[in-house]
């Protein structure tokens, strides 16, 4: 399976949490969208999703799989609720010790949330029988991440994700041995 995270937006520049808000991509955004494209020119894919969020649809399009993605809600962005366009360092400036990963936000997704979205994700992508793409989002992957690998949720905390990576989870010998083949890959073509 393949996952692109979306281009940079005015959000991931800023560092605010950017869940359900559906902003554009920045034009660096664009060329990252471009770029991730070039890379997966010569990869052919089963089925392609994309989050609804016009910043991940547009990273789709751009990247040349517009055409024959299928919207997936299953994608969307951690729901960060109370904390959506705030910034870590704003938010712990009144809970210290908070983390997502740990305590989810305030009329938003838990962990737990999130986790049970991305497994019946995996649960389905484990029945097609070709490479899967997905377009989607930072926090999102992250938890997808951790349960592909039969981890817990929170442990999704453990794998940072730049804007316009690209990253393939996999298998090694066999399907009851996830691994992560590449992860967070920025580079260009």
């Amino acid at each position: 399976m393949c996952i692109v995270r979306h281009g940079e937006t005015a959000w991931t520049v800023t560092g605010q949490h950017t869940g359900r808000t559906d902003i554009p991509l920045t034009a660096r955004g664009d060329e990252q969208a471009l770029a991730i494209g070039a890379r997966l020119r010569e990869m052919r894919f089963s089925d392609v999703f994309t989050s609804p969020l016009q910043r991940a649809r547009r990273t789709c399009e751009l990247a040349g799989f517009g055409a024959i993605a299928t919207d997936d809600r299953a994608l969307l962005e951690w729901d960060y609720g109370t904390y959506e366009g705030r910034r870590t360092a704003d938010i712990r400036a009144e809970r210290p010790m908070w983390n997502l990963f740990e305590d989810g936000c305030p009329d938003g997704e838990s962990a737990a949330d999130v986790a049970a979205r991305a497994d019946r994700l995996i649960d389905g992508i484990r029945r097609y029988a070709g490479n899967v793409l997905l377009f989607g989002h930072r926090d999102m992957f992250r938890v997808m991440a951790a349960r592909w690998l039969q981890l817990a949720a929170r442990e999704g905390r453990r794998f940072y994700l730049d804007p316009g990576s690209l990253s393939l989870l996999g298998y090694d010998h066999a399907t009851n041995e996830p691994v992560i083949r590449l992860w967070n890959d920025t580079s260009l073509p």
